[in-house]
């Protein structure tokens, strides 16, 4: 139930970040809008792929990347509203959002491999 859930948020964040992917190249800005669009789109696409691993190694591995693919994104979001391409509202929303991923990811990779011992 629980990566269920984490599977939902994840896809729920990856429509936020190709709005915001549409929103900045609208605006003419390409470069931080590509590295966001494929770090925020990441983290679903590596949960989705772990519910499908190959044992409990590489579930812990996708999920393990799709931390990472969060953390960068945090950095994409923070660098954006500290370069005025993203207001207040936007990046707290957003960020928040990433924040929730990584706390559910970091529980999800302690319980699997706590169940590996």
């Amino acid at each position: 139930m629980k990566e269920n859930k984490l599977a939902e948020l994840s896809l729920e964040f990856s429509v936020d970040i190709i709005n915001l992917v549409k929103f900045l190249k609208s605006n003419h800005e390409s470069i931080i809008s590509n590295q966001i669009g494929r770090s925020g789109t990441s983290i679903g696409a590596n949960i989705y792929e772990a519910q499908y691993a190959q044992g409990k190694k590489d579930f812990i591995s996708k999920l393990e990347i799709a931390l990472k693919e969060a953390s960068e994104t945090g950095y994409w979001l923070e660098l954006l509203h500290k370069t005025n391409y993203i207001d207040e509202q936007l990046y707290k929303s957003l960020s928040a959002k990433c924040a929730s991923l990584r706390v559910m990811l970091i529980a999800s990779c302690r319980t699997a491999k706590e169940n590996t011992k």
